[in-house]
C-alpha cells in the first residue's frame, strides 16, 4: 500500500465502515475487497464507503466498489458512499456506478455518527502485494466488472482487460 494512502475499517451494529484516506487505487483496493467481502459473507446489511479524505480513485478501486455493491445487493444489502467530493461523485457517475450504490445518502442509521465512527476505525492491511497472481486476478476482475456495467465502459476498458488477461496467462503459464 502506498505510504500516502490507507484503508481503515470498522464493524458496527447494522453496518460496516471502510474509509479511504489518500488515493483509492489498485494498491489498496484489495484491502477494501477483503474486508467488504468478509462483512458481506457475515450478513452485514450495509457497507459504508467513506471518501471524505479520498484524493482520487483509479478504475481498479471503482471496479472493486462496483463488485461489492453487486454482491451485497444480491443479499438484500446496500453499499453507501459517504462524504464523496464532487470529483469522486463525477468519477463514479461517469462509469455508471451510481446505479449500483447510494452516493452521499442522507438520513441513514449512521447519519450524525460519522465523527464517532471515524475515531474507532482500525488500519486494514492487504495480505497480497502488487504483481502477484492474486493481485493481477483482482485487478482483472475489477475491470471486468466495470466493463459489464455499461457499453461505453466495455469500450473504455477492453484493452486493459486484454492486457491483464495476457499478463495473468503469462504468470500462470496458460495461454489466453
Amino acid at each position: 500500500m502506498a505510504k500516502d494512502s490507507s484503508i481503515k475499517v470498522g464493524k458496527f451494529e447494522g453496518f460496516s465502515w471502510i474509509r479511504c484516506e489518500g488515493k483509492g487505487s489498485f494498491m489498496n483496493s484489495l484491502a477494501v475487497k477483503e474486508f467488504g467481502d468478509a462483512r458481506i459473507r457475515a450478513g452485514v446489511p450495509s457497507l459504508v464507503i467513506d471518501l471524505e479524505e479520498c484524493t482520487g480513485m483509479d478504475s481498479t478501486f471503482m471496479g472493486t466498489l462496483a463488485g461489492m455493491a453487486a454482491r451485497i445487493t444480491k443479499y438484500g444489502g446496500k453499499l453507501q458512499v459517504t462524504s464523496a467530493s464532487d470529483k469522486s461523485c463525477n468519477s463514479l457517475e461517469d462509469l455508471g456506478l451510481d446505479f449500483l450504490m447510494e452516493i452521499n445518502p442522507v438520513d441513514q442509521e449512521w447519519h450524525g455518527l460519522e465523527s464517532k465512527v471515524r475515531d474507532l476505525l482500525k488500519l486494514k492491511v492487504a495480505g497480497t502485494k502488487a504483481g502477484t497472481v492474486l493481485h493481477t486476478k483482482h485487478v482483472l476482475e475489477a475491470h471486468e466488472i466495470l466493463s459489464r456495467a455499461n457499453e461505453s465502459n466495455e469500450k473504455k476498458f477492453s484493452s486493459v482487460v486484454k492486457l491483464l488477461e495476457d499478463e495473468l496467462a503469462e504468470k500462470t503459464g496458460q495461454s489466453s
